[in-house]
């Protein structure tokens, strides 16, 4: 979740709105890679999830990561509640997962150094506390009310709220993880077509990246329960947004849809405001109820941004959300395959020409059997299998025309972080039916044995 943001002053006219996306627009050659990962934290003994404070803590962890590492601590109300140093921050979700937002980096090779080391400082502070941290999509076995809500304004404001709309909301916040790649644009034309490509092969990444089979100790009949879990969310935030593939689509229909989003929030000196249901249209205009007579700023436009979660968002850049947490490999994995899709103009108009012809119940249609089926879905006859070696095959493409080199020019290319996908590909199985396949076999139904064996 999304620190306050800093977007800047006083909203003095309406195009301020769709400027504010469009200042994101950068030439080529300053496109960067923004990886971000989220993951569980438990005691290692009794493998309940860790609370905010206490010897074996998210509290205890941020402390160490700080003291240790030189991360300097984000504090609300007095409480640390996030880390940050050399452009990255390290962040709480509602329910304790730990979260790593990247800085933005030039190449595959960069960021996946940044999770290794990531994930190696936290192991190093969290193995002398008895506490283990471990990548899946949804909590395994973990109920709702085992789940602690983390000490920030914003949650206790989303939770309140979560509780009145869809079914969903508060297991969202407590009881899901997600990898996802922060990827830049051009121009309003090259953001046009990413935005496309992105929302409608995003079920392609919750196929490949599906992971979390069980929920509350048992499976749940999805290879994605995390993909499932954000179809019954909240509606006025959430989907495919099918007007993104129409005629008119830019930043100015993409501003026009937010501010038809219900409001969360409005941050003040520190405090969150309760503002939930309400419009920002109103706050325009001076009239929103929690703060009668004043009007945003471009921060509050900002902050708003971050309260709205369709399978792919646009800011100042592109979030690719479609993704369950997983194991450490399949974090470098994502980035590479969106970058090879993504940052090559042969390979990103290959991408669109794979998806251009599916009308929104198709689109729909493959983000629903993507969550259940993962690999093995098919829709009007197709197989996502076969849209799926088809798409790696593009961003592998995508990768090879970047030539990116790494570890100091021995390897070529980015194109190696794509092999754990390429593996799916060769075998049919995604880490769901790897984790399903041992739950029916070896573990004999003992889904305890999951920690020892995927903890990172």
């Amino acid at each position: 979740m999304s620190i306050p943001q800093s977007g800047g002053g006083p909203i003095t006219d309406h195009a301020q709105l769709a400027a504010y996306l469009e200042d994101g627009c950068k030439p080529k050659d300053d496109w960067r890679i923004g990886t971000e990962h989220e993951k569980f934290g438990y005691c290692q003994d009794t493998h309940n999830p860790l609370p905010y404070d206490g010897e074996r803590s998210i509290r205890a962890v941020l402390e160490g990561l700080r003291d240790r590492f030189g991360w300097t601590p984000v504090e609300e109300g007095g409480l640390i509640i996030g880390l940050e140093k050399d452009g990255a921050n390290v962040s709480l979700e509602p329910g304790g997962a730990l979260e790593l937002s990247g800085a933005p980096l030039e190449t595959v090779h960069q960021t996946c150094d940044e999770v290794n080391i990531h994930l190696e400082e936290v192991k190093s502070v969290s193995d002398e506390i008895g506490v283990k941290f471990i990548g899946l999509g949804a909590a395994p076995e973990w109920f709702h009310e085992q789940m602690p809500l983390m000490p920030k304004g914003r949650y206790k404001l989303m939770n309140d709220y979560m509780e009145r709309v869809g079914t969903m909301g508060t297991s969202m916040m407590r009881r899901t993880c997600t990898v996802q790649v922060n990827l830049d644009f051009g121009s309003e034309t090259d953001m046009i077509q990413k935005m496309r490509v992105a929302l409608a092969l995003q079920p392609v990444a919750t196929a490949l990246f599906a992971n979390s089979p069980f929920f509350e100790g048992k499976p749940n009949g999805h290879k994605s329960w995390r993909s499932r879990i954000w179809r019954d969310l909240d509606a006025d935030r959430t989907g495919t947004l099918p007007f993104v593939f129409e005629d008119g689509f830019g930043f100015e229909a993409y501003a026009e849809y937010a501010l038809d989003v219900p409001m969360y929030f409005v941050y003040r000196d520190g405090v969150y405001v309760d503002a939930l249901g309400m419009s920002f249209r109103d706050f325009l205009k001076g009239e929103l109820p929690a703060l009668p007579g004043e009007k945003p700023t471009l921060s509050d436009w900002a902050d708003h941004l971050t309260t709205i979660f369709p399978e792919a968002r646009l800011k100042k850049f592109i979030e690719m959300r479609g993704a369950d947490g997983g194991p450490w490999r399949r974090l470098c994995a994502l980035p590479a395959f969106w970058v090879g899709l993504c940052y090559d103009q042969t390979a990103l108009d290959a991408a669109w020409d794979l998806a251009k012809g599916w009308d929104a119940d198709t689109r729909e249609a493959w983000r629903v059997a993507a969550s259940v089926d993962g690999l093995q879905a098919t829709v009007n006859g197709q197989s996502m299998h076969d849209i799926a070696r088809e798409t790696v095959a593009i961003a592998e493409a995508g990768l090879k025309a970047r030539a990116k080199p790494g570890a100091g020019g021995l390897v070529p290319d980015e194109t190696h972080f794509l092999n754990a996908l390429k593996d799916s590909l060769e075998s049919g199985k995604t880490p769901a039916d790897e984790l399903l396949t041992r739950y029916h076999g070896d573990w004999d139904g003992d889904l305890s044995r999951i920690y020892a064996e995927y903890s990172y």
